[in-house]
């Protein structure tokens, strides 16, 4: 049955479900092995790298899953500087990544100017692709950053169940979620989502429908990350996401979505330390080193623990070789617009 659903080109919602509910070994051998072999139809060995800066955990938001929330009164709050954002820029590219993301909590003390400025600044002196990931704005915020040159948008969806969205994320509508990603796309962002993996509530056909919906939105990159329970939240007694149940869906999803980017996230590699090594086994093409100041990265604490490195350059490099696979060298644009 498993060798019969991964020969076909396009999957049912039933047929992604039964990929996702295997539990035999030589099954999931399968799936990890034809995930790696698409991954390596459409991107040859080359992994991707992008640069990510964390320059505010400050939000107005309430996700119950989340330590950032604006209701956790004992997290250090910050904003970095734009002198200090550049420079965190000019390191990323000194190592050679080609892509900066500008990463924050929905901090509307960065108007959407003070934004825009950001990005002109790091285009006109560096060679590099932005990514920015900055929770949902209005939508002139999103028009004028597409003019100052950002290129692309991950604005994770994090469940396709409606209920169960409205329940995370405080009376917020995935409705209004799908939109803002419909109109980044008509702006000609490269956009990305995706799920949080092992949330309360959450079924193996919720997550296949995560995988559908990423498909119906036509992403460029795909992003599935294991859910750690943060201190200071409602789910801090939850249980943390399966290592073995992250991998599956990351494979599952290559599937599925073919020639999307799939990153290995900073939380895979904070749950596992081989994280990385095992998500670039599962279909992903993409890590995510994260280059925020130390004085900073602690405080940006979505989860504890997070995986940060000092230089995380020579560790990378390191997996890279064992892995067999090679740092790209160009920005890594969606194949989708190639």
């Amino acid at each position: 049955m498993i060798q019969k659903i991964l020969n076909k080109k396009i999957l049912r919602r039933e047929e992604i479900i039964t990929l996702l509910q295997a539990e035999d070994k030589n099954d999931i051998h399968a799936i990890f092995q034809k995930a790696d072999e698409i991954r390596k139809k459409y991107f040859g060995d080359e992994v991707h790298l992008r640069g990510i800066i964390e320059f505010s955990n400050n939000c107005e938001q309430n996700c119950l899953y989340c330590g950032l929330r604006k209701f956790n009164r004992a997290l250090s709050r910050y904003r970095m500087n734009e002198t200090e954002i550049l420079q965190t820029a000019k390191k990323i590219c000194d190592t050679g990544i080609k892509t900066i993301v500008l990463q924050s909590g929905e901090d509307f003390n960065f108007s959407g100017e003070d934004i825009y400025r950001i990005i002109k600044s790091i285009k006109s002196e560096f060679d590099a692709a932005i990514t920015l990931s900055l929770g949902e704005r209005d939508f002139e915020d999103y028009k004028i950053w597409k003019e100052a040159g950002a290129d692309r948008y991950l604005l994770k969806h994090e469940t396709a169940n409606a209920k169960l969205y409205e329940t995370y994320h405080f009376g917020q509508k995935l409705y209004d979620r799908v939109g803002h990603l419909n109109y980044l796309k008509s702006l000609g962002y490269q956009i990305g989502s995706g799920n949080l993996i092992g949330l309360p509530h959450q079924t193996i056909e919720d997550i296949a429908d995560d995988i559908i919906l990423c498909r119906d939105l036509d992403v460029d990159m795909a992003s599935f990350s294991p859910f750690i329970p943060s201190p200071n939240t409602p789910y801090k007694k939850q249980k943390p996401a399966d290592v073995n149940s992250v991998l599956k869906v990351m494979a599952v999803a290559r599937i599925v979505l073919k020639n999307v980017h799939i990153p290995v996230t900073t939380a895979l590699a904070t749950i596992d330390l081989n994280g990385r090594e095992k998500g670039l086994a599962a279909g992903a093409n993409v890590i995510m080193p994260n280059f925020t100041p130390a004085f900073y990265s602690d405080k940006y604490s979505i989860y504890p623990n997070k995986k940060s490195d000092v230089d995380p350059m020579p560790a990378l490099r390191s997996i890279l070789l064992a892995a067999g696979r090679n740092m790209a060298e160009g920005q890594g644009h969606s194949l989708k617009i190639i």
